[in-house]
């Protein structure tokens, strides 16, 4: 397994005071959190962990006994060598990652809320300086899958490069920038994708950047079925999308199948929790021998897990515990 796109350092604050509002008018932002305008907001606790899509994956498919490397950009700093060493002792391949002076290592402020959800403030730093040449390229050959995550930077390049190499398996969970350039410019890829997985909301932003569904309403775009059928009409040969607390849906070859949430220990954390799932849902794919329900069972199962500790890596199961 190839993990392709950030490696961070994530610094989580977690505080009581914001004001959670319902905003369903706006199908994409249904849900926002408020804080008192030149407030001091009280922080309850705080901590710093490791992140980024690729990472978090990277060391997911590790720890779930597959061979992982991780092919992003650090910054030629200390935060870069704590995250070198992270992926060292957690058997996760380091010689695709790429260091930079030109930028310092990414890192992200994590708000965390009441209800322990959380919004994310990203700073992509050196992740901007991700380029994929050839000798990249060769190594990727080898790979049976990459899994591809959030993209800056020249991100458009490095995914007509991923997407030209052959006889491998994609699996991609595309980010904000890839989400918000919609179908006209991810659509071609998507043919090439053998599992899209997205959660709800970029679900809905993807299709609704189609023409073709700009006059359908909020009943038709908030119905899981539909966005399956959507998306699976692109190409990618399985989707999954993710809806938080109302578990995940997916579709191969027609037909759907959801899986409910499995209840976590307790609720801590979380961030990285769609990296849990996406990353241990194509485990499981190879882990099960295809086996859709196993694997949406192991995605579930790992996320639970990874949402009962604190840090998006720290909760992630072992293969001995499955």
């Amino acid at each position: 397994m190839i993990t392709i796109g950030g490696a961070t350092e994530d610094i989580t604050f977690h505080t009581k005071e914001g004001v959670l509002i319902n905003n369903k008018k706006n199908l994409t932002k249904q849900k926002l959190l408020a804080f008192e305008f030149g407030a001091k907001i009280k922080v309850d606790k705080s901590f710093s962990g490791f992140g980024g899509g690729a990472a978090n994956a990277a060391v997911c498919f590790s720890r779930l006994g597959f061979k992982a490397a991780c092919l992003a950009s650090i910054g030629d700093d200390e935060r870069g060598r704590i995250i070198l060493n992270n992926f060292k002792n957690q058997g996760v391949d380091v010689s695709l990652i790429q260091k930079t002076k030109k930028a310092e290592t990414g890192f992200s402020f994590l708000l965390v809320g009441s209800g322990n959800e959380h919004i994310c403030f990203s700073n992509r730093a050196a992740n901007n300086e991700l380029r994929i040449m050839n000798h990249e390229l060769r190594i990727m050959e080898e790979a049976k899958w990459l899994y591809l995550t959030s993209l800056s930077g020249v991100w458009l390049g490095n995914l007509g490069k991923i997407f030209s190499v052959k006889g491998v398996k994609i699996a991609w969970n595309p980010g904000h920038r890839q989400v918000l350039a919609g179908v006209k410019v991810l659509g071609k890829y998507f043919k090439r994708t053998n599992c899209l997985i997205v959660n709800k909301d970029e679900a809905i932003e993807l299709i609704m950047s189609d023409k073709k569904y700009e006059n359908q309403g909020a009943a038709f775009l908030n119905n899981e079925k539909n966005l399956l059928s959507a998306l699976t009409s692109y190409g990618p040969e399985i989707v999954v999308v993710t809806n938080g607390r109302h578990g995940a849906d997916a579709m191969v070859a027609g037909k759907t199948y959801h899986q409910p949430i499995i209840k976590e220990r307790q609720r801590v954390d979380t961030t990285g929790v769609g990296d849990a799932f996406g990353s241990s849902f194509i485990a499981g794919w190879e882990l099960y021998n295809k086996d859709i329900k196993l694997s949406l069972n192991l995605a579930a199962r790992n996320s639970a897990a990874e949402i009962s500790q604190q840090g998006a890596q720290n909760g992630l199961l072992r293969k001995k515990d499955i």
